[in-house]
């Protein structure tokens, strides 16, 4: 079987290899990696709350008055985690209001969830507002060879306008002077003067 047989990469016979590529793409277009980190800083502010630690023989409940608090500030980072990831338009709002609801755990919700939800939920409002689409691959190309695309503009423009002909100037002829009649002669002054064409 020589290399012009043989097919070029079957896509359909490599499952994985095909879910990883539309994963790849899927990350690409969006902000997985600031969506993510909300999603994981949720979980938690959610969790501390309502759980039931034993240390030993002790069971520690941790369940205070801001239970609900902690209860939307966790569902809300969640929320907006899936937001940046399915709607990257209002990845700015997103951000901003990931990064506020991280800062306003700490003192609602048992220190942002003992400290495990501040870095994530930080870096993550941060990635969200930070990240911006890659360009179109052919507007990428335009913009990196400038000169390229003026020549080509240029060239364009000047096979698709004929050559102009060229303009010819206006013959004027000189005024014949007048001959004298026979033995006469012409005064001075009036060889002089230049004769008026009209």
């Amino acid at each position: 079987m020589s290399s012009a047989t043989a097919e070029a990469r079957p896509e359909h016979r490599n499952l994985v290899g095909a879910f990883w590529r539309g994963f790849r793409e899927f990350r690409r277009s969006r902000p997985f990696w600031g969506g993510l980190l909300a999603m994981i800083a949720g979980v938690p502010i959610l969790y501390f709350p309502y759980a039931h630690l034993s240390l030993g023989g002790v069971t520690i409940a941790m369940s205070t008055t801001a239970g609900a608090g902690s209860l939307i500030i966790g569902v809300l980072l969640i929320i907006l985690g899936l937001t940046a990831w399915f709607q990257p338009a209002v990845r700015i709002f997103a951000g901003v209001a990931t990064t506020l609801l991280t800062l306003v755990s700490i003192p609602v919700s048992n220190l942002a969830g003992f400290g495990m939800a501040l870095l994530p939920g930080l870096i993550g409002g941060g990635l969200m507002m930070a990240w911006a689409k890659l360009p179109e691959p052919a507007v990428a190309a335009a913009a990196e060879a400038p000169g390229a695309a003026e020549g080509a503009t240029a060239e364009s423009v000047a096979t698709e306008q004929p050559a102009a002909a060229p303009v010819e100037a206006p013959v004027v002829e000189a005024p014949v002077a007048e001959q004298p009649a026979a033995g006469g002669s012409i005064p001075a002054q009036q060889a002089a003067e230049p004769k008026e064409v009209r």
